[in-house]
């Protein structure tokens, strides 16, 4: 064999046994490392943070004039719409306010005639008077405009008022046991129908639960309901009469608790200006 070969036979052998450094075997792609799963909510993620940056950016570095948003726009103004609105009192009617704060109190009789007049001297007049003046004491002291009126009183012509309420008494004659209490009526023909029933109700229903003093049912008469009053006032006034007990029956009652007897009548008024609730049913 040629020493040649021998000589190429042993190299070849020993470069097969001891690879050159440069000429070692890669690792095959795909064996040891998997690409990685696309994942939809970390894209989504992404694509949402990138998005608040830019638009942050773009909010820091542009006008507010053009980044201001409709729906903040539109809540700006319709703030600003009700401050305005808030601050400026809405428009009252002068005449209108002052008539729902006047009140007229005739006292029965008074600068006409005495009325009933008891055994003892006692008239319907001075009693009346004595009530009435309570009664107005108690509503000036609340705020309310009050006039005390007499029976015929040049004012009662056209009055406007919220309220017109003439208190009267019974006889002093002895009629039966029976003859007790009181009676509240308004006019047959009035243009407010439903408002003259509630003052009806109002002073009823106050009257009876403070003074204790029963409802006297059947004995309203004509004079009550033609009272000349209710056609003298202006049509818009509610109006109405009061018989605020027997002077009889009633007389100790009526004239050691007069205070008594003018707090429910004046509860009554403002039962229904006020416009509270009737609870018990003392109406006539």
């Amino acid at each position: 064999m040629d020493t040649n070969d021998i000589s190429e036979e042993n190299l070849q052998a020993q470069t097969e046994e001891n690879p050159q450094k440069g000429d070692e075997p890669k690792a095959k792609a795909g064996k040891d490392k998997k690409p990685t799963d696309f994942n939809f909510w970390r894209g989504l993620q992404t694509v949402l943070v990138a998005a608040f940056i830019v638009a942050s950016l773009f909010t820091l570095w542009t006008p507010g004039s053009l980044v201001e948003s409709g729906l903040e726009a539109k809540m700006a103004q319709a703030l600003e719409s009700a401050q305005e609105l808030g601050g400026v009192a809405p428009e009252v009617d002068p005449e209108e306010e002052a008539r729902s704060s006047r009140i007229g109190i005739v006292a029965g009789h008074y600068g006409s005639d005495p009325g009933a007049v008891c055994s003892n001297g006692v008239t319907e007049a001075e009693l009346n008077l004595e009530i009435a003046t309570m009664v107005q004491k108690q509503l000036v002291d609340l705020g309310y405009e009050v006039d005390l009126l007499e029976e015929f009183d040049a004012k009662l012509t056209g009055y406007q008022g919220a309220v017109v309420l003439s208190i009267h008494l019974d006889s002093c004659e002895y009629v039966n046991d029976q003859a007790t209490g009181f009676k509240v009526t308004s006019a047959l023909s009035v243009q407010d129908v439903a408002g003259s029933q509630r003052l009806v109700a109002c002073i009823s229903d106050r009257y009876a639960n403070i003074t204790g003093l029963p409802y006297h049912a059947g004995s309203v008469t004509d004079d009550m309901t033609y009272y000349h009053a209710f056609y003298e006032i202006a049509p818009e006034t509610s109006a109405a009469i009061i018989e605020a007990g027997f002077m009889n029956m009633d007389y100790r009652f009526l004239t050691e608790k007069t205070d008594v007897v003018a707090q429910g009548i004046a509860a009554g008024i403002l039962c229904y200006i006020n416009n509270e609730t009737i609870q018990s049913n003392n109406n006539p």
